[in-house]
């Protein structure tokens, strides 16, 4: 008996020290990442004052692209492959093709992108590292306001280096809510319209930040209630809505299915209220695809 019991402490040590390796080497890949975030965050500072209309590009109707947000990402791209040689790359700017068979780098260099170009706040890097399909780290660094949010898979969720939660408000009367504005995609926007005119009445207001990462670690640290919005990108909300989660929030796309990297809407809040901004958001959009 004791030779079995002594087998079954060996293995149930063993497991536990790989799942602890496991987490360790999340976390130093995110004090990783976080350094490598804050040398480039300096670029993007200091390019702040410098840039000019000149320096602006269109994708498309009112989607911008300057030369930062590309530099920035070849930093990025750059700085990731050492951090993990085998990893490929999901990110905005498109300058790398490459696709990791188990991890993927979800990047955006420039979240806010607007905002930046006309001297307003906030403005993110926004890093996720996913692994076989599931985000398993996330970090926001939010550039105009000097903080850092982040998370990885087993921990608690941090702004800088200070533990973070989801608030407690428990209706939509007393929430404050955030979203985004439709910029290019106006095929619901009379319902999307609507869905405000409702919240606007039901809530203590709608606050418009302009960077998706950075609304959802607000959600994270209780600063808002919920977040919602579509016409998003995965690596608009990768890293913000894991590191929400990991803050005790949940995230869905508009249906309440997990879809919310790819399908383009979130709904992210505390999980006190989710329930009921799914439901009003579900009885004003879902029927307007």
């Amino acid at each position: 008996m004791i030779q079995y019991s002594y087998f079954f402490y060996n293995i149930a040590s063993q497991n536990f020290n790989e799942l602890k390796g496991i987490h360790m080497d999340l976390e130093d890949i995110k004090n990783q990442v976080k350094d490598l975030t804050k040398e480039v965050g300096k670029f993007i500072v200091n390019e702040w004052d410098e840039l000019s209309s000149e320096n602006v590009e269109k994708k498309g109707l009112n989607d911008f692209v300057t030369y930062v947000d590309t530099t920035s990402e070849e930093k990025l791209v750059k700085g990731l492959k050492g951090i993990l040689p085998e990893a490929g790359f999901i990110v905005e700017e498109n300058t790398s093709q490459k696709k990791g068979e188990r991890y993927n780098w979800i990047v955006d260099p420039l979240d806010g992108t607007t905002n930046y170009i006309h001297g307003i706040k906030p403005f993110s890097i926004s890093v996720a590292l996913e692994k076989d399909g599931k985000i398993v780290m996330g970090l926001v660094n939010e550039l105009g306001g000097n903080e850092i949010f982040s998370a990885w898979t087993g921990s608690p969720a941090f702004l800088n280096d200070t533990q973070v939660k989801v608030s407690e408000t428990a209706t939509l009367e007393e929430s404050i809510l955030a979203t985004g504005f439709p910029y290019k995609d106006f095929d619901r926007l009379e319902a999307y319209m609507n869905l405000l005119k409702h919240f606007m009445r039901s809530s203590h207001g709608i606050r418009r930040f302009g960077s998706a990462a950075a609304d959802l670690c607000y959600v994270a640290t209780g600063r808002f209630e919920a977040f919602f919005e579509y016409s998003l990108k995965p690596w608009d909300v990768a890293a913000g809505s894991f590191i929400l989660k990991q803050a005790g929030g949940k995230v869905s796309d508009f249906s309440g299915g997990d879809g919310y990297l790819f399908n383009q809407e979130i709904i992210a809040a505390n999980s006190k209220v989710f329930d009921q901004i799914l439901q009003d958001i579900k009885s004003y959009m879902m029927d307007k695809k």
